[in-house]
């Protein structure tokens, strides 16, 4: 049993956090679907990118099928817990976003493509949540890896907040910050829409389409 205090939608402090562990916990050695090596390096001429959107078991999915992504994994990350467990993160006490981290082929998927599906494939404007689920863990955010990919996200996101206003929606709370150390999920997490086709699935998007121009238009 894990034990909490407060609301798990309220940011826990990092004096306060839960003091994890210093192995990783086990998870899969192979993608699900590609037989991939789950922690292959990024091949030269690829790139990574990591983004939490809500429960990570749908989120996965949306990249997966995207063609140019050539890797997906999921995991825990921007909180304070070392190598924490999905128990330890649903109890709001670490800190950590659900995240999906992918390596991909810039030349058949762009940044850009990457971000209209994570701008429509749910709704960046619900705070500490996403659904029905609810809770710092479902959080909203564009995790990058250079000056690049900040830039794009910020952009993006400049341009597609207005239209969420103008459908009726708030403030988008999306935070777009240096990608943290991601911590894998377990085995059973990782790909588990694949392993489970009638799983649930707690993403939604707003209707609203993104304005970036994109090879997936």
């Amino acid at each position: 049993m894990f034990l909490f205090q407060g609301n798990k939608t309220d940011m826990v402090a990092a004096g306060d956090a839960m003091p994890g562990r210093d192995q990783p916990i086990p998870t899969a050695k192979t993608h699900f679907l590609s037989g991939l090596p789950l922690k292959s390096p990024v091949p030269e001429g690829m790139a990574q990118a990591m983004f939490g959107m809500g429960c990570f078991w749908g989120v996965e999915r949306l990249f997966w099928q995207v063609p140019g992504v050539w890797l997906t994994m999921v995991g825990y990350a921007g909180g304070y817990t070392p190598n924490p467990t999905y128990e330890e993160v649903c109890t709001g006490q670490t800190g950590h976003n659900e995240v999906v981290r992918l390596i991909f082929d810039p030349d058949r998927a762009s940044y850009d493509d990457l971000l209209r599906v994570f701008w429509e494939g749910h709704d960046p404007t619900q705070g500490m949540g996403q659904g029905n689920d609810m809770g710092t863990q479902y959080r909203s955010g564009i995790y990058v890896f250079c000056d690049e990919q900040r830039v794009a996200a910020e952009r993006s996101m400049a341009e597609f907040a207005p239209l969420l206003a103008g459908a009726g929606y708030g403030e988008v709370t999306t935070e777009i910050v240096a990608a943290p150390e991601l911590f894998f999920a377990e085995d059973y997490h990782q790909q588990y829409l694949a392993k489970n086709p009638g799983g649930y699935c707690g993403i939604g998007g707003t209707g609203v389409s993104c304005p970036i121009a994109t090879r997936l238009s």
